[in-house]
Formats: structure tokens, sequence, C-alpha cells
């Protein structure tokens, strides 16, 4: 029989998602509530991870809710506080940076709540475990196939412009130096620059996009370090009718990566599997929460997908990367 005491809880948490920007919770089963917090769910990247870290909640019968941080540490740390306000069985954590996220670690710990960190990292505090992958390796080999495609279209002499996700995130320093690194040992030492994403969108990119080409007229190549905002590059380049001439390689993976690949539009993207690295969190999880001891570091490999190599991907990466979202 439902109650009112029921119809006020369930409320609640109506009026909870509106404040906090999370999605509406399953049905918390005996278990309790596993709770994914996010940077902001508009980045495919963070919805991937969220379906995986959904699909083992509910497979071990625990209820479910992605709380929304919009990019923002106070949103984060009223999201943290309500889950634990709630008395959440666990939390994955992807934190807005890795400075952000010892406060909430801070708070978990003093309520007993265990935390998991999904990507990103963190700069200190106490976690059963952090799911991640080695983004200087993946950005090493963004930066070997892009300086290798520059070689070969004659345009080892020309400059790199770089637009990077948060510079004080862990993963942003590292994607910055593997990709440095791996152009400097191929040959193409030219920069054009780092520009930091705040907004993360393709308005943005394309506007920072503008200006490099406008500030470097011998720019022939770009990494942009998350998936959404390579949409905003290719569009400025376009816009300039620079067509082939600025090779573009990306980070991460949305769908229309797909046709841009395989029409060598982009050249390379390393693609981190998000919703494979959103399974791998829970799993964590589920195994604290049943008692056992999860490694304290998992690494998910990064796929290195190419305008040559992309047909023979493609079925990995539907699945690990867009959580089966494409056909």
């Amino acid at each position: 029989m439902i109650n009112r005491r029921t119809v006020t809880q369930a409320v609640t948490v109506a009026l909870a998602a509106a404040t906090f920007g999370m999605t509406p919770p399953a049905m918390a089963q005996d278990k309790g509530e596993l709770v994914y917090m996010t940077p902001g769910l508009d980045l495919a990247f963070w919805r991937y991870v969220s379906e995986g870290v959904k699909s083992v909640a509910e497979e071990n019968d625990f209820g479910f809710a992605a709380l929304d941080s919009t990019n923002d540490p106070q949103t984060q740390l009223q999201n943290a506080q309500d889950a634990i306000a709630r008395g959440v069985a666990g939390i994955v954590l992807s934190p807005t940076d890795s400075s952000t996220a010892p406060a909430v670690l801070q708070l978990a710990q003093d309520a007993g709540i265990p935390v998991v960190i999904a990507d990103i990292g963190t700069d200190s505090g106490e976690f059963v475990s952090v799911i991640g992958s080695n983004n200087y390796e993946g950005a090493n080999g963004v930066g070997e196939a892009l300086a290798a495609a520059m070689v070969d279209a004659g345009k080892a002499d020309a400059t790199v412009g770089i637009v990077g996700i948060s510079q004080a995130r862990l993963n942003g320093q590292a994607r910055t130096k593997g990709f440095k690194d791996a152009m400097t040992a191929g040959g193409v030492i030219g920069e054009a620059g780092l520009q930091q994403m705040q907004a993360y969108t393709a308005e943005e990119t394309f506007k920072f996009t503008q200006d490099m080409i406008t500030s470097n007229p011998d720019m022939a190549g770009m990494f942009v370090q998350t998936d959404g905002p390579t949409l905003g590059a290719l569009r400025a380049i376009k816009a300039a009718r620079m067509d082939g001439d600025v090779l573009v390689a990306a980070f991460d993976g949305i769908p229309e990566f797909v046709p841009l690949l395989q029409s060598g539009e982009l050249v390379v993207s390393g693609m981190q599997q998000p919703y494979l690295m959103g399974v791998r969190s829970a799993e964590a999880m589920v195994e604290h929460l049943e008692g056992g001891t999860p490694e304290k570091e998992i690494t998910v490999p990064i796929l290195i997908v190419t305008s040559e190599n992309i047909e023979e991907m493609l079925p990995t990466i539907k699945e690990t990367v867009f959580a089966n979202e494409i056909e």
C-alpha cells in the first residue's frame, strides 16, 4: 500500500533531482542505491560512463541515480551532500577536476560512504578504487598518428595547436605531455599554442580554432582533447576554407566521429572506452560492498582509431565506447 510517507519520499527525491541536476533514480532495491556523480551529462563521454554504471547497478539489484555537477565545483559539493543525506550505498565519482575531488571524498569518508573514482583522478583523499585510462599512452598514440600523417602530407615543418581540457586535471596534463612527446619524436616540433576549455562546447572550440588559424597561418595540425568540441574545430577549419590543410586529431569518441574517420576528415581519435569504464567502476563498488577488495587502480585501455583502421575497430567501439547507441 502506498502511504503518505511513501508519497512524500518520492516527491522529495523528485525535487532533489530538479535541484541538483540529476537523472531520476531507479527504484532503490534492498541493497540501497548507487549514485554516479558526473561533471556534465551534456558530454557524451560522461553519459556513456553513466550507462555503464547503471547497467551493473541494476544487474546487482541496486537502485541508481546520476547527479550532474554542470562542471561546477559548488554544484558537485551540493550533489555530494544530497547523496549522503539520502544514505546511498556508494558513490561513483567523476570529479569536475582533480583538485575538487578531495572535498567530496572527505564528506563521504566522514559519512562512512565508499567512493570509487571513474576517470580524471584526485589530488588526495581516501577512495576504494580509481578506474581510468592511461591518458599519456593514449595521447602519445594520437600524436604518433598525427605526426605520421603530417610528415606524409609534407607538413612536418608546420605548427600544431592544442585545444585542451582543464590542465588542472591530471588526465589533461597527461594528454598534453603524451601528445607533445609523440609529435617531437615524429619530427613535428612547431607549436601554435594551447587553449584550455571552460565550457567544453563545440562553439567554444570553434572560436579557439578561429583564433589559432588567424594567429598561426602556418598551422597544419590540431589536437582537440575531447570529443564534442572537435566538431567545432572542424567547422572552423571548413569556414576558413582550410579543409585538408589542417589535419585534426581528437580524443574520446562520439558517433559523429565514425563517418569523419571513414572519410579522412578526422585523422585519428584516442578513444577511451567510457561504457566499459562505467562497468568496471560499478563492479569495483559492488565487490567492495560485498566484502571484497578490488584493485586500487584499474586501467581501461585506450583505442587508437584512425581513418585506416576504423572499419576493423567499429564492432568494438560500438559497444565499449558508444554504449550500443549506434547500429
